[in-house]
């Protein structure tokens, strides 16, 4: 299970081939309806409709609380679509893959840096 949805207790997949039409449209008629959920709520692959950084800004200034949303993405996100930069509201994580001990494909026991 991947780190955000550990986090999370709800999560928006805007990747979802069955839904990805659906959602894009509703990011273009009201992108509040896609923030509901129980928080913090999980937007995987936000940059597919970029006015949802706006919407998590917007509801982060009327809830007033921290924590309520986590925005993940695979891909660079065209800014100009982006009205609002975030600062105060939203904090960028760098996430890199993890290791194969990390993901348990290995034990550990050999190493780069022991010696042999």
């Amino acid at each position: 299970m991947p780190t955000a949805e550990q986090q999370a207790k709800s999560v928006l997949k805007l990747q979802d081939p069955d839904k990805t039409k659906t959602h894009l449209a509703m990011a273009d008629v009201k992108p509040s309806l896609l923030l509901k959920g129980e928080n913090p709520r999980l937007i995987d692959e936000w940059q597919m409709a970029p006015v949802l950084w706006d919407a998590v800004r917007n509801a982060v200034d009327e809830r007033g609380e921290e924590g309520l949303f986590i925005l993940t993405g695979s891909t660079t996100v065209d800014e100009s679509m982006i009205m609002h930069s975030g600062t105060g509201r939203i904090s960028r994580m760098v996430m890199y893959p993890m290791s194969l001990y990390e993901s348990k494909e290995s034990n550990g026991r050999i190493s780069l840096s022991g010696s042999i």
